[in-house]
């Protein structure tokens, strides 16, 4: 199928979930998006799930058990069935329950925490997929408006002089601890928010990939406000 690309020259639009499992990246497009306008009330789910960790994973069996009103459980049925789509896929779908990630605050001139813009990198085939249906969305950014940061001269001298070893064991420092796959916006970069609701499919950083991978971070929660993300 070929892509409707928007205007923005890097993000894709299909309308079925077939069509995204489906529909390969090419040229400078590295996130398809399967544009959709959920119903149901998907707050109630949030308001009556546990958060039991900062990031607690919601089973089927925490779903089925949830007492909803008609509108949430039109929402309900929604996840269910986009957790059932991905994993007949072949897919591992898992729904997150969201206060907040992790920081990484370790090092004062780099982080490497999913806040920061970043991609992700496997060893086989493979993509992202994600929706968010409640709270704060992801954003991307076209990887002609970052940087990598190992790239810029003063954190690459600091991670030289916290390194201290030959250069090409500096670069398999640099992968062994993530720092070559984050990124730095550059100046008036235009970050793409992928919005409540929609089925997003990410280029990965893999051996087969033809396209660049996408570049991509967690969002800064709402106060008071968990979010609700599928994610695989």
């Amino acid at each position: 199928m070929k892509i409707k690309s928007s205007n923005n020259h890097q993000t894709g639009a299909v309308s079925t979930f077939y069509d995204l499992v489906n529909t390969n990246f090419q040229g400078a497009v590295n996130a398809i998006c399967w544009s959709r306008d959920l119903a149901g009330d998907f707050k109630e789910i949030v308001s009556k799930l546990q958060l039991k960790e900062n990031i607690t994973e919601v089973s089927i069996e925490d779903l089925l058990a949830l007492q909803l009103s008609e509108k949430g459980n039109l929402a309900r049925e929604t996840i269910l069935t986009d957790l059932q789509l991905l994993a007949d896929f072949g897919a591992s779908p898992s729904l997150n329950l969201l206060k907040s990630y992790e920081r990484d605050e370790e090092l004062d001139f780099i982080s490497t925490d999913v806040y920061s813009y970043h991609v992700d990198r496997s060893t086989i085939g493979t993509d992202t997929f994600l929706c968010t249906y409640y709270g704060a969305a992801s954003d991307i950014l076209p990887n002609n408006q970052v940087e990598q940061k190992i790239l810029i001269p003063e954190i690459r001298e600091k991670l030289q002089e916290l390194h201290n070893g030959s250069e090409a064991e500096f670069e398999a420092f640099l992968k062994e601890y993530y720092f070559d796959l984050h990124y730095q916006p550059k100046p008036n970069a235009q970050p793409i928010n992928l919005g409540l609701g929609h089925l997003w499919k990410l280029a990965v950083d893999h051996p087969e990939q033809k396209v660049l991978p996408c570049v991509h971070r967690a969002p800064a929660e709402n106060d008071g406000e968990y979010r609700l993300l599928l994610i695989c």
